[in-house]
């Protein structure tokens, strides 16, 4: 039974890992690599990332400076950044593209909260349904008489006490995500 218990909390780190990613990639006031380092583009015919292609500098206060490796990729680069759907509008520099971030608008601001606020909902629903996969398990543990009621609600104690733990996280990152963008 601590098996599934460790599996539980660990599925439930998995989950915060995700929404550290997803927040990570929402476009603030200041300019962050994550914004732009997944980014697929085609070059040497298959797809690839913008960081296994080259590197990323910010320049202060809202540029983004990929400096590719390989000049010949320059162009595809640039175009698979214009193909996004995040509005970038790249500038070609020799063997660099540079990205200018304007300032967001209050409009912006609020929209993106709301997308920030959507993902961790995802989070929150993808945690609740392992929680639910954990009390099953457990539920049929104590039917097949492999543990008792108090174990039974012991475990089920400690499930819950990860939901919540897990709940506090999510809502800390999105507020700092939030607090981010009010910048």
């Amino acid at each position: 039974m601590q098996e599934t218990i460790k599996k539980f909390k660990d599925e439930a780190q998995v989950q915060i890992t995700n929404l550290k990613k997803d927040l990570s990639a929402i476009r603030t006031s200041r300019p962050n690599p994550a914004l732009i380092e997944d980014i697929e583009v085609d070059v040497y015919g298959q797809k690839m990332t913008i960081k296994q292609i080259g590197s990323i500098s910010i320049v202060p206060p809202r540029e983004l400076v990929i400096t590719l490796w390989d000049v010949g990729n320059v162009t595809q680069a640039a175009r698979g950044l214009e193909d996004t759907k995040k509005g970038f509008n790249p500038q070609v520099r020799g063997n660099s593209i540079h990205i200018n971030l304007p300032p967001l608008s209050q409009e912006r601001r609020d929209e993106l909260g709301k997308v920030a606020k959507s993902s961790a909902e995802n989070i929150r629903i993808q945690v609740r349904s392992h929680r639910d996969h954990a009390n099953k398990a457990i539920d049929k543990a104590e039917a097949d008489k492999a543990i008792n009621e108090d174990q039974k609600f012991k475990f089920r104690e400690e499930v819950q006490k990860t939901v919540e733990d897990a709940n506090k996280e999510i809502e800390r990152l999105v507020d700092g995500k939030i607090a981010e963008l009010n910048e």
